[in-house]
């Protein structure tokens, strides 16, 4: 695979390890990491010779998901070209520049659920918005004490993507999901183990050693088995629907990103105050 900028792809035996490297941004998503995300994450899954993959990100940050300030500043207007209609123009909201960055997360989620071996989300310090998304896709999440989890969207007047509103009520049921949604707390590491968000909790200094112990355990595994049992799985959740919400949360969250609300919650967040929402 060619040289990516903030997506780094390594393998250990058969193991694949993919790293969001984009610290000074407390590796968010502009539209060239989550093109570089999506790439990483289909070469990973299609490629047989790895049978597990690792997920993680650098100097002690998970995910923050989109990049709020590139969606702020007007995202990439040369490659919002294919997204926008010829009626519309990009200075009317947020929203076309919300897709351009969510359709390459969306389809790297979508085929880490469809992928015939397990993924593994290694969380250390912040999985919040999208990189709680990322994260709850996996199969399984080992997380570090100073971990944390926030859903987090409605701190900007958003609704929700990267499959948070379709995991949530299957792995908490509806109402701790709504809970987690309407009140939004921040969720320690050992909260997040309570709730049954994630599968373990790792001293920090272990994490990555830990993460690769369960990786190598699974990858020695038989393949096609797993395959299949994560597959039998799959369909008894209902993830056959996956998709059809992925458009659905994608569809909704560019509609509201919009409107109003979306522009005095980033307004808020940059400003380092409390957003003050109306009644749409």
């Amino acid at each position: 695979m060619d040289q990516m900028k903030h997506i780094r792809v390594e393998r250990e035996g058969a193991v694949g390890i993919l790293t969001i490297a984009r610290r000074e941004r407390l590796n968010s998503l502009d539209v060239e990491t989550a093109q570089d995300f999506r790439r990483a994450g289909l070469q990973l899954a299609r490629d047989r010779d790895v049978r597990a993959v690792l997920i993680r990100g650098e100097g002690g940050v998970f995910c923050s998901g989109a990049d709020l300030k590139y969606i702020r500043d007007g995202g990439d207007r040369e490659d919002l070209g294919y997204l926008q209609p010829d009626t519309r123009k990009p200075d009317e909201g947020y929203g076309e520049i919300f897709k351009q960055i969510l359709e390459y997360i969306h389809s790297t989620i979508s085929e880490i659920r469809r992928a015939p071996k397990p993924f593994i989300a290694a969380v250390d310090g912040p999985a919040a918005a999208g990189g709680f998304g990322i994260a709850m896709s996996c199969d399984l999440v080992i997380a570090s004490e100073r971990a944390w989890f926030e859903w987090a969207y409605l701190k900007t007047g958003l609704t929700g993507a990267e499959s948070s509103t379709f995991f949530l009520p299957r792995l908490l049921g509806l109402r701790k999901a709504l809970e987690l949604v309407l009140l939004n707390p921040r969720l320690s590491a050992r909260e997040a183990l309570d709730w049954g968000l994630i599968n373990r909790v790792i001293p920090d200094v272990s994490l990555d050693s830990e993460a690769m112990k369960i990786a190598v355990q699974l990858a020695a595994s038989p393949t096609s088995a797993v395959g299949v049992a994560k597959g039998l799985l799959n369909q008894a959740a209902g993830m056959d629907r996956l998709d059809v919400h992925l458009d659905s949360e994608l569809t909704e969250l560019a509609r509201i990103a919009d409107g109003p609300n979306f522009a005095e919650g980033i307004a808020a967040f940059f400003g380092k105050r409390s957003a003050e929402f109306e009644s749409e």
